[in-house]
């Protein structure tokens, strides 16, 4: 039998547990005071609700609590999700909107570029050149107009003014289209997009995507005559003269041997002298002991009209007047000489930081004409020598590493020029190899997109 007071306190739980409802937030007594204040210190928003579940655990009897699962809206009102409109007029139609605003910014660069080509009869494909106004002129019509310009005097002024207002009228937009503004509200400025900055062989490498390298271009790296080359030759020619000198004295009678003594004497300093003004004819003669280049005829002259091609367009793209511009008799390839940017400096004049900065591109073109075909240069001689000689004539002193800089820049420039321009250089190049007039070529320019 249970104790009196036991039995008491069970009949009393299980009248309160009748009295209180189960989602009413039932919570048990506690034995100590501090609980209990505890409990009702708690604040509705945090109270949890409780239910009491009876057990029937063996040798157990009584209440425990039980905490129902969570609220995750914690009792606030959930909202809808949300939905994407499936209808036929929402998403599309703003997709489509923006395809019509992206073609009209398209017609708008064509317009502004000047370029339009279309499909003529017989599905040819015809070229022609937007004008500032609306016109359009055919290739025939643009090589009328260069006609008009005079290139056989020679005239740098006069090229200059005629070429610009060919382009104020909006028929020509090539010409120095590499150092204005055009389009913009910059037009009118006087200022070059060409302005040269330091460039490293690594720079160059890297903006070039390893196309243009030191060793590619001949300059910094291995090419194909080495400094150990140009050693041995001068050993070779210095021990060579002192053998034939003292053989002449001793075989040949006195006066006849000294003679020829003192000739062979001669010859190292003459070798040394060469060397030191014009190291690229003894390297000529290093390669062509080796057997020389081994390309045809055909395949040589295909690279050399690439490579006045290269100096054509960088020149006539950078505002360069042609001073000359010919085709050899003996290798039937056109080449062309530019008087600088100014046009109003006399040959041996002083040179202006402008005018460096343009040669220095157009110096190099040819080289990177080359390297963009075949992978290497092999006639860029001519034109490091000509390009030190306008480092000379220049306003303002020029050091080594300036002029590095300067001719590295030249190649990159010249780089991006022609990549940028690669139709009209690759149509530039069929009307070399097809021999064509300075006014055809100038037209093929204008006239190409």
């Amino acid at each position: 039998m249970k104790h009196p007071s036991k039995a008491a306190a069970s009949v009393v739980i299980i009248i309160s547990s009748l009295l209180i409802s189960p989602t009413s937030g039932f919570s048990p007594p506690s034995s100590s005071s501090s609980s209990s204040s505890s409990s009702t210190a708690t604040s509705p928003r945090h109270r949890r609700e409780y239910a009491t579940v009876q057990t029937s655990s063996p040798g157990r009897t009584g209440w425990r609590r039980h905490r129902p699962h969570p609220d995750p809206c914690n009792g606030r009102r959930r909202r809808p999700p949300l939905r994407m409109s499936t209808g036929g007029g929402g998403t599309e139609s703003d997709v489509d909107k923006l395809r019509a605003a992206a073609a009209r910014a398209r017609e708008e660069y064509e317009l502004l570029v000047g370029r339009r080509t279309g499909t003529g009869a017989g599905g040819t494909t015809t070229t022609t050149f937007a004008a500032g106004g609306g016109r359009t002129s055919t290739v025939d019509e643009l090589r009328a107009m260069a006609s008009t310009v005079d290139f056989a005097s020679g005239d740098a002024s006069a090229q200059i003014s005629r070429l610009d207002s060919l382009v104020e009228s909006g028929d020509f937009a090539s010409w120095k289209s590499a150092v204005s503004r055009r389009g913009t509200q910059f037009s009118s400025s006087s200022m070059s997009l060409l302005v040269p900055f330091p460039v490293s062989l690594e720079t160059l490498e890297r903006r070039t995507d390893g196309a243009i390298t030191g060793p590619s271009l001949g300059i910094g790296g291995d090419g194909d005559v080495r400094f150990e080359d140009f050693r041995d030759l001068t050993i070779a020619v210095v021990l060579g003269s002192t053998l034939l000198g003292v053989l002449s004295l001793a075989l040949l009678p006195p006066n006849v041997g000294a003679t020829l003594t003192y000739l062979l004497a001669l010859v190292p300093i003459g070798f040394i002298g060469i060397g030191s003004v014009a190291p690229g004819i003894i390297a000529s003669a290093i390669v062509a002991s080796r057997g020389g280049n081994k390309e045809d005829d055909i395949a040589r002259r295909e690279r050399m009209c690439r490579h006045e091609a290269g100096h054509f367009l960088c020149g006539y793209m950078c505002g360069l007047p042609v001073r000359k511009y010919e085709i050899d008799s003996d290798t039937g390839v056109a080449c062309v000489e530019f008087h600088p940017a100014g046009g109003g400096v006399a040959d041996g004049g002083a040179l202006s930081e402008t005018d460096i900065a343009h040669l220095s591109v157009v110096a190099m073109s040819g080289s990177v004409a080359e390297i963009m075909k075949y992978g290497k240069a092999t006639g860029g001689e001519a034109d490091l020598i000509e390009l030190q000689n306008c480092f000379r004539r220049s306003r303002d002193f020029i050091g080594a590493a300036r002029q590095q800089d300067l001719t590295r820049w030249g190649a990159l420039t010249s780089y991006g020029i022609i990549k940028s321009n690669i139709g009209k250089y690759e149509a530039l190049v069929r009307a070399f190899e097809e021999r064509r007039s300075l006014t055809d070529c100038v037209g093929i320019i204008e006239a190409t997109a």
